[in-house]
């Protein structure tokens, strides 16, 4: 009997490797914006009195790690 359905495990991995990656990027990315917010003492782009510091020089993080194994 021919196979239903067949299953490109080389395909999950990746797309799975793809997923978590994309996951603790976005993760580590809002906790060092909440860092730098606790840092100045005020939000992004808030403008008060009680602002410590500014955040200049901020930019978008690209994560550069690679997920090996089996799941």
């Amino acid at each position: 009997m021919d196979k239903i359905v067949s299953v490109n495990e080389e395909m999950i991995q990746k797309q799975l490797g793809k997923m978590v990656r994309e996951t603790v990027e976005d993760t580590l990315n809002k906790f060092l914006d909440l860092e730098a917010d606790w840092i100045c003492n005020a939000q992004r782009y808030e403008h008060k009195k009680r602002r410590l510091d500014s955040r200049a020089g901020s930019y978008k993080r690209s994560l550069q790690i690679r997920v090996v194994g089996s799941f």
